[in-house]
């Protein structure tokens, strides 16, 4: 299906369109008589405060704290894990050409989690680091920024992953693992054992619904999504799944459905999902900038993201919802047409993959 019923719209006037949605976040952040909530920053400004809010959160060990305020915790991948807010502030730098304070320092940082055996472990966070979903977030994360820092692991920590296939552990992680195999091989430049995929895959057709959906979980989903475009092969039930993603937003321009802190990633993964596999149609189009512009109306004064609207801002969030603005293209200066960009993160930089409608 080819687009035909979307009016012209030009990337400025859709990135200011984005805007006004920050510029209401804004005013509702700021509060009456606030200066701040009198006027939008202008969209080439947004890059520039989300780079400067990332530098803020920068230590001087070569970390990341998930927030300039030093009480706040961080939530999700932050709150879980010290190894998450460096990561996603190399990625973003790399997809932004950005310079981050210490980079030597931040790879440094991330070499001092891995072990003898070549897994990686989170020194801070609420993670157990010995339980299994932890060695593999940690382990795909700590190779994932390395990559985006220009580094490497001192140890080789392929085996850590390969154990998950063996004896079938792969099959008591939660359903958001499947994508971090291949993610993980990408990052280290190695190919994706035939084994593993014909395990990973296999296991998801075995629970996948007839709309395309895992677990009735749009993370679940994405990852299914994430893993086929990373492995190069069509995504089963694409064309379903994405009739679903559509017809799940809100009216607001999110996806977050369910209770408010279900899935604090769920625009993220709808709109890779939409992207990825929706072949450019026009409900898709007007579905993609309509997340993009709820994601950005994250957006706080202090140039962060929360998770939602008026939310403390995180960096986990910043990578998520930033991101999903990058999706959306309502980012100037993103690059997503690096060889290199399906390495980044989980996928906001990648190109669209190939016509699934």
């Amino acid at each position: 299906m080819k687009p035909n019923a979307l009016p012209n719209v030009s990337r400025r006037e859709l990135l200011r369109a984005g805007v006004v949605a920050v510029g209401a976040a804004w005013a509702l952040a700021a509060g009456p008589g606030d200066e701040t909530s009198e006027a939008a920053p202008d969209p080439e400004q947004v890059p520039q405060a989300t780079h400067a809010f990332i530098r803020r959160c920068a230590r001087d060990d070569g970390g990341y704290a998930p927030s300039p305020d030093a009480a706040y915790p961080g939530n999700s991948d932050t709150g879980l894990s010290d190894l998450a807010a460096v990561t996603y502030a190399a990625v973003l730098a790399r997809t932004m050409g950005w310079e981050l304070p210490a980079p030597t320092k931040s790879v440094e940082f991330v070499r001092r989690h891995q072990q003898k055996d070549g897994s990686f472990v989170n020194l801070g966070g609420k993670m157990d680091p010995k339980a299994p979903m932890s060695l593999l977030h940690n382990t795909t994360q700590g190779v994932v920024a390395l990559r985006a820092l220009g580094s490497k692991p001192d140890v080789d920590p392929s085996p850590v992953i390969e154990s998950f296939v063996e004896g079938d552990k792969y099959r008591k992680l939660p359903w958001y693992a499947t994508s971090f195999f291949p993610l993980f091989y990408a990052a280290m430049d190695k190919p994706f054992p035939p084994e593993q995929e014909k395990a990973l895959a296999r296991h998801m057709a075995e629970n996948q619904k007839e709309d395309g959906y895992i677990q009735d979980h749009v993370a679940a989903t994405f990852h299914t999504a994430h893993f086929f475009r990373l492995i190069g092969k069509r995504t089963p039930k694409a064309e379903a799944m994405v009739r679903r993603t559509v017809r799940d937003q809100k009216e607001d321009g999110g996806w977050n459905f369910k209770a408010p802190d279900w899935d604090v990633h769920a625009c993220f993964d709808a709109l890779f999902i939409l992207r990825q596999l929706g072949d450019d149609a026009p409900d898709v189009r007007r579905a993609i900038e309509k997340g993009g512009r709820w994601a950005l109306s994250c957006r706080n004064p202090d140039g962060g993201f929360g998770h939602y609207p008026g939310r403390h801002a995180d960096m986990d969030a910043v990578y998520f919802n930033f991101g999903a603005a990058i999706q959306a293209g309502l980012v100037p200066g993103a690059r997503t047409d690096s060889p290199d960009a399906h390495t980044l993160g989980w996928g906001h930089a990648m190109q669209p993959g190939k016509i699934y409608r």
